[in-house]
């Protein structure tokens, strides 16, 4: 009994790993047809496309900037300190004020961790205010089991 016990802890752990690293992301265009531009709560938009999880991919478009666009570009921030007081000193530049443009650019959510996004443009006054930022955590793929006794 314990012998078959172990056997079957080992294969159900090799198929929750198994079934969560082959797991297809989403696409997620943030900002929904809206896009990623400023002065938008993305807070709001992150709770209302949650849960993220692991191998999703979000696709940020903005238009490039013009006489009629702000300009716009995409960070990630190292921590929460600098995500909440919007200091992009060591922040990442993802896509810069040209590179929303077309098709945009993707940023996979490939590592259990926070994603802590923002834009710096304007002296990051939208940053400031709570806009144009959001956080990604994304998890594990959820898995459903139904026991059947024997």
């Amino acid at each position: 009994m314990q012998k078959h016990l172990g056997r079957g802890v080992l294969v159900f752990l090799l198929v929750i790993t198994c079934v969560a690293a082959g797991s297809e992301g989403r696409s997620i265009l943030v900002g929904d047809s809206q896009g990623w531009r400023a002065g938008t709560n993305y807070t709001q938009w992150a709770i209302q496309n949650s849960p993220f999880h692991i191998n999703d991919t979000l696709v940020f478009k903005y238009p490039p900037p013009g006489n009629s666009t702000v300009a716009q570009s995409v960070y990630l921030l190292p921590n929460l300190w600098s995500y909440i007081t919007c200091e992009f000193r060591g922040a990442k530049l993802l896509g810069s004020a040209n590179e929303g443009a077309g098709e945009g650019f993707t940023v996979d959510l490939n590592q259990w961790r926070p994603y802590y996004f923002a834009s710096a443009e304007g002296n990051a006054y939208d940053c400031i205010a709570g806009l144009t930022k959001f956080i990604a955590v994304p998890s594990t793929r959820s898995l459903s089991f139904t026991h059947h006794p024997n």
